[in-house]
């Protein structure tokens, strides 16, 4: 009786899932998608472990033997530093532009100042600003204040230029906050600092996350600013880095590919750990 009771409410937990064509194909292009993902980082770590002969004759096998000096030659060439800097440099920028993104949505939506909406296109007219475009007077701004060839110089561009996007997305998400949460800190006696800091931002945990994971993927692959303005090869960044260490290894493309897996590692992780919150806040931000 106890038995037949409970395999009565399991069934009523778990409603069954109907197998429809539409499932079938929407299956099928989602694992097509995972396959056109995962197959390049799969075969560019596995390159890592072959021979130059291995990677031109038989490029989609497996190595004959597992050669893991491949990936303590790409150490040895310095891509750990390059990973150290880009760590430095991309957590930095992602510390920075969420605060002030943070500010600066909040600012629009929650607190009355004059010419709100004005400045609100403001904010989001650098949105159209190229990197590229303004290299020259950056360069030269960056030589007068001293922090050209420097990683907190590195870290104030992409911070710069990245504000506009975030606060974009962040001020999106709170728009779709509850106004009753705000009015109850009120009542409670928080002024605008606590209402900022134990109350929205909070609540805005999923929106912040995919800032972060989107600032990350930025700060890590960036190359222009990077090549620019840094000068000295203790200083460069990963993408930088990457170049450097391919001009000095010319032919020899496996202890390449391992350094390109080292380098990836980071980011994957980080989207893996993040891609709850990451889709949550991204459909939420950008979806109101």
């Amino acid at each position: 009786m106890t038995t037949t009771a409970t395999s009565t409410a399991v069934r009523m937990r778990r409603p069954r899932v109907r197998i429809t064509p539409v499932r079938v194909v929407i299956g099928m292009v989602l694992a097509a998608l995972a396959v056109l993902v995962i197959f390049p980082l799969v075969w560019m770590a596995i390159s890592g472990f072959k021979t130059n002969a291995e990677l031109y004759g038989d490029p989609w096998g497996l190595p004959a033997e597992w050669r893991w000096h491949n990936y303590e030659r790409a150490y040895e060439y310095g891509v750990i530093h390059y990973i150290g800097n880009s760590l430095v440099v991309t957590i930095g920028s992602i510390i920075l532009v969420v605060l002030v993104s943070s500010f600066a949505a909040f600012a629009l939506v929650r607190v009355k100042i004059p010419f709100s909406a004005p400045l609100t296109m403001v904010v989001l007219g650098g949105l159209m600003l190229s990197e590229t475009v303004a290299l020259v007077p950056l360069f030269r701004i960056m030589r007068g204040i001293g922090l050209y060839n420097s990683l907190f110089g590195i870290i104030i561009l992409y911070t710069a230029f990245r504000v506009p996007f975030i606060t974009f997305l962040i001020r999106a998400y709170m728009l779709g906050l509850p106004q009753e949460v705000y009015d109850s800190a009120v009542v409670d006696g928080c002024n605008t600092w606590q209402i900022f800091w134990r109350i929205t931002m909070p609540l805005c945990y999923p929106i912040i996350i995919s800032a972060a994971v989107l600032q990350a993927l930025f700060s890590w692959n960036e190359f222009v600013f990077a090549l620019v303005f840094i000068k000295d090869d203790e200083l460069k960044t990963m993408p930088v880095g990457l170049m450097t260490l391919q001009s000095k290894l010319t032919t020899d493309w496996p202890v390449v590919f391992a350094g390109l897996t080292m380098s990836a590692i980071p980011m994957v992780l980080a989207f893996l750990f993040g891609q709850r919150y990451f889709v949550k806040g991204i459909t939420e931000g950008i979806g109101k």
